[in-house]
Formats: C-alpha cells, structure tokens, sequence
C-alpha cells in the first residue's frame, strides 16, 4: 500500500492530532509515589496540544489516568496538581543538605513515616494492626484503610464525564478469589471510585476492594502496565501511543541488600514493556505477509476460512510507540515507590516533563505512516547519546 500523506487534524478544543493519527492513547503503569512522573507527562503534552482519546492505567496509573480522564481539558492539569500536591503534603525535613547521603536518608525518614502514617488523602494505617486483629475482621488483611482516596477521587474525577464516553478510559485490576485479570472500561461498564481503588490496591499494604459480588486487588500483580490489552484492542486505525513506565527493566547489578531489593521489584513491577511490544511487531509483521499471501491468490482458490482471514486483515492497526521510562536517580531506593515526599514529587514530575519535551521533539516519531500495518517503538533514552 502507498504512503498517504494526512495533514495533522485539529479539534474545536484546541487539541490536535499529527498526521495520520486517529487516536492518541495514553498508557500508564503502576508504581506509587513514582507516578508523579506521569502528571509531568501529561503537563507536556498538555502544553503540546496533544490530548488523549484513551487513557488506561493500573494502579497509581489508573488514578492518574482516572483524573485525566474524569474532567475537561483545561482543568485536567489543575485536577492532577491537587492530587500530587494533597497526598505529598506531609512536611519531612525543614532543610536537608545537598548530596545523595543526606537524601538516601531523608527519603528513608520520609518511607518510615508513610509506613508509620500513611499517606494525606490517600490511606491510613488500620486499628488494630492486622497481625493483632481476629480472623475475618475488617482489619485483619491490609495494613492500611484506602478510604480517604475515595474521598479524594470524589472530589477530584467527575463521574459523569468519566463515563459519558467523550475519553475513553480503563483500568486493571485481579480477582482475588480466581486470580483472574480484568480491566474495568468505561465502553463497557459503569465507572466507580472502587474500580480505581480496585487498581490500585496492592496487598498487603491496602485492602481489597468489593464490585458486585467480587473482591479485587491491584493490576500489578499480575501485569502492571495495560499496553498488551490496548494493543489487542486497538482496532484498525492510525494510532500514538505514549507508554509511561515507572520501572526499569534494565538496571544496575547490585552491590548490597538494598541494592537486591530494589533490582528485585524493578524486574516484577516493569512487565516486560518491550517483550509485548517485540510481540506485536512480530505479530504485524506475520499478518502482513498473510496478507500479501491472501491478495495474490485467485478468488477460486480461497475456502471460507481464507476469505475470513483476508477480510480481517484489509485494514490493520498502524502504531507508534513513544516509550517513556522513568530513570531513577542515584539516592533512590527500594522505597522509592512509596516515599511520598513533596520534593521527591517534584523531582518525578519534573522529570517526566523533560523526558517527554524530548520525546515531542522528535516530530518524525509523532507521524504515523500507514503501510499495511505495523507497530514502530520509539524511546527517547536509547534514541539519545
């Protein structure tokens, strides 16, 4: 198929789309206080014009994406600042001297108060302690109460708009009792505060959460990023994705203990990104030849189920990739995905602005070209000396 040049699109908004593109989706993986990061994203894309249709997210990601996607544009970028700002409120030290020791401890003090507090507008630590709680009480299987999220969230995500459809929106989350993973889409179900609660409910710190007759725990457990359910589900149109990781598949060896325990949730939380994105382009790739196949052959020749197959494959999704990956700094550590810090925040916040400037400077990546499908990653930390 030739390349068809799509001059960019605008929308009565202000928003636009660059050529090609049908659809911008924002994809935000699961990582706690780290998610900051991803309000920093959102900020330069804001500024750029680029509005997503899709947004999904597990865990901090699917709040994230829920504040997005739950308000209109032009309070979107407010709505998330609140968010960052009421949860991060907590004063840690009045001065901490410059160099990466006195931050390892600052960030260190700063975990040992939210493991010992909780979190401003976000979760409180459960009375009685779970290990001093009877079997089968409220208490007896978080250590902390996510009730103040709710309240956050019902203050910040208007509901309605969430679900009227006008963005569409999803998160992940697991069924505790079958171990199943499902993503709860405003196309198909009715949004609530507990289905991003549900998201973002990683045991044992946080509770369960109940949606009909079910309980839920975070999406992270068994995959922390939604970008294999927007791929399968993409459909056949030209499409941007921004994949905003806030774990690091590659890393360091470590050198001590924390160092090992830091490695160790990095491989867990980062979900193999790019096995899912390898597999999607090998998977293009195969349909394309198909594809190829299937048009050379005489109509004679083609049973039921060849004509089926080229019928899907006449129109084949076309997608670029921009992947973000947070790197994380040197006085970082196994906490860093709960140290709740406001000068941490604004750290991962900022950073997420920078990176993402960076990426949108690179106008070629932006361009969807269309040519009998494909997916194409872009990243700006390995596209870069």
């Amino acid at each position: 198929m030739d390349t068809v040049s799509v001059p960019p699109t605008h929308r009565p908004d202000g928003a636009w789309r660059p050529e090609g593109a049908d659809r911008i989706a924002l994809v935000l993986q699961g990582g706690g206080a780290l998610g900051a990061y991803q309000a920093g994203v959102y900020q330069a894309l804001h500024e750029a014009g680029l509005e997503p249709d899709w947004l999904a997210g597990v865990s901090i990601g699917g709040i994230n994406s829920a504040i997005i996607a739950g308000n209109r544009p032009e309070h979107r970028l407010e709505r998330l600042r609140e968010f960052w700002e009421t949860i991060t409120a907590r004063h840690v030290w009045f001065y901490t001297p410059d160099g990466d020791d006195p931050r390892k401890a600052r960030n260190s003090w700063s975990s040992l108060l939210t493991l010992m507090q909780g979190q401003p507008g976000f979760f409180t630590p459960n009375t009685p302690n779970p290990w001093l709680s009877p079997r089968g009480a409220k208490t007896a299987t978080s250590f902390y109460d996510n009730a103040p999220l709710r309240e956050t969230l019902l203050r910040l995500v208007d509901f309605d708009l969430l679900n009227s459809k006008t963005t569409r929106y999803a998160c992940g989350a697991v069924n505790v009792a079958n171990g199943n993973f499902s993503y709860f889409d405003s196309t198909q179900t009715v949004i609530e505060p507990e289905h991003i609660m549900a998201s973002g409910a990683l045991p044992p710190a946080l509770p369960m959460v109940r949606i009909g007759t079910d309980y839920f725990w975070d999406g992270g457990l068994v995959s922390n990023t939604p970008l294999q359910w927007l791929l399968e589900n993409a459909g056949p149109v030209g499409m941007i994705v921004f994949q905003v990781d806030l774990f690091s598949a590659q890393g360091a060896l470590p050198r001590d203990m924390y160092d090992v325990l830091a490695r160790q949730k990095d491989i867990q939380y980062s979900s193999r990104t790019r096995l899912v994105t390898d597999y999607f382009r090998h998977q293009q790739h195969t349909n394309t030849l198909l594809k190829r196949v299937l048009d050379k052959l005489p109509e004679t020749e083609l049973d039921d189920e060849m004509r089926e197959a080229r019928q899907r494959l006449a129109a084949m999704p076309e997608i670029n990739i921009l992947h973000l990956i947070y790197q994380q700094l040197a006085y970082e550590g196994q906490a860093k995905d709960y140290e709740f810090s406001g000068t941490s925040m604004r750290e991962h916040w900022d950073a997420g602005y920078r990176d993402t400037q960076r990426t949108l400077s690179h106008k070629d990546w932006l361009r969807v070209v269309h040519n009998d499908g494909g997916v194409v990653v872009h990243d700006v930390h390995h596209s870069e000396p």
